[in-house]
């Protein structure tokens, strides 16, 4: 899908590809330790609790992490805050190629790689900055799109992890990131939607109805994609006994559906409004998580449920972000941060939910439904906030409000 030529004259592209490139090599770290869970697992003989617990603390720390990044970025800048963010992820990388001794540490690295997970809300507004409203989901699914750095990570971890060693691994990762930086720092200009605001006006959304239910809305679908995607190595090699690496493939597959889904999403979102996108997703993906849960014996149908169901969960993403800068069009960077920040919390739930499913009731099947149960609680919100909020800030279904002819 070609973005239209007017999108592509309305912004600065070199920023919106910066923006990209930055967020997608950040997932890949953030996700580093799930993709690598099954050598860990495996060197440290970890029970399914402590598999799933390792797993989520990148996912949690990346998320208590993204709302102060995201307020500083309203002070220095997004692109001095993003080389900031990146210079501290080499650094972290640095530690664990050379520190790592035992479980202990490698909970304590999952606390470091969670600085990767706070890129979320600063790319988006970065790479979004430059254009105009009708064309924010476009800009915004494309930047987010950098979630496809799961599909790096899955892919090239764990071969990498069987022939070096797992710890090497990260001491690669964090030579890979000079990339980034340095495109960042030649390529990216800060986007002029700036406004100096104080403290209480950037956490105001904090204390706002839309921003609590945009929050859950956003743990169903970047919740469910960063918690499964990050558990997936573990649940294809535990539960259908493929190699480490056969895993890490399979894993792949359904990363690459969600994250290519997510500039679709955006996409959609600009024309039939993001209301109307969600609608779609939330039952989808409700539907495909019962389905991936009662499929537990069969491989070939489990990955193409998986596959569905991440294509919902990234296009769920794309839309959901196409109706943030509509409802906080001057605190976008603050706003996006806060309900990333609940959404990813929410995604540390996911790996907990299936390891102490597994442990104490024997299958993964009771994660799954918790999961869809709640993404069917989220549509019934979104449908009864929907009045209101096509009332205010949105026209029907979702979409931009029109633009004001020039004068």
């Amino acid at each position: 899908m070609a973005p239209p030529r007017s999108f592509l004259k309305s912004g600065h592209l070199p920023t919106l590809l910066a923006s990209f490139l930055y967020f997608d090599f950040c997932f890949a770290v953030w996700v580093l330790n799930g993709a690598m869970a099954p050598f860990i697992s495996e060197a440290y003989q970890l029970s399914a609790a402590q598999k799933g617990f390792m797993i989520s603390v990148p996912i949690l720390a990346g998320a208590l992490m993204r709302f102060p990044l995201g307020v500083l970025a309203q002070y220095i800048g997004r692109k001095n805050a993003a080389m900031v963010e990146m210079g501290l992820i080499m650094a972290a990388l640095a530690l664990g190629f050379f520190f790592i001794r035992g479980y202990d540490h490698v909970i304590a690295m999952g606390v470091l790689l969670g600085i990767a997970g706070a890129s979320f809300g600063v790319a988006l507004s970065l790479g979004s900055g430059w254009y105009p409203p009708q064309h924010k989901g476009l800009a915004m699914g494309i930047a987010g799109a950098g979630n496809s750095g799961t599909v790096l990570a899955v892919l090239l971890a764990p071969p990498l992890a069987q022939a070096y060693g797992w710890q090497t691994v990260y001491g690669l990762a964090g030579l890979c990131m000079l990339l980034p930086f340095t495109v960042m720092a030649v390529f990216a200009k800060e986007p002029p939607d700036h406004e100096k605001q104080s403290l209480r006006q950037h956490v105001a959304c904090l204390f706002e109805k839309d921003g609590w239910t945009f929050s859950l809305l956003y743990v169903v679908t970047f919740g469910g994609f960063i918690g499964l995607a990050s558990f997936l190595p573990t649940y294809f090699h535990d539960q259908f006994g493929v190699s480490k690496v056969q895993a890490g493939q399979l894993t792949m597959l359904a990363a690459v559906m969600g994250s290519g889904l997510r500039v679709a999403g955006g996409y959609l979102a600009d024309r039939l409004g993001g209301i109307h996108t969600l609608t779609g997703v939330l039952i989808l993906v409700a539907a495909t998580l019962v389905a991936c849960g009662l499929a537990e014996g069969q491989l070939t149908a489990t990955t193409l449920l998986f596959m569905l169901c991440f294509a919902a969960l990234g296009a769920g993403n794309g839309a959901l972000f196409q109706l943030v800068p509509l409802r906080w069009p001057l605190t976008t960077a603050v706003a996006g941060s806060m309900i990333g920040e609940i959404g990813a919390l929410g995604g540390g739930l996911v790996p907990n939910a299936m390891g102490l499913s597994r442990q104490y009731l024997g299958s993964y099947l009771w994660g799954f439904i918790a999961l869809a149960l709640l993404a069917l609680a989220m549509l019934a919100v979104l449908r009864l906030m929907q009045p209101r909020w096509t009332r205010t800030w949105s026209r029907p279904g979702g979409r931009a409000p029109a633009p004001v002819p020039a004068a």
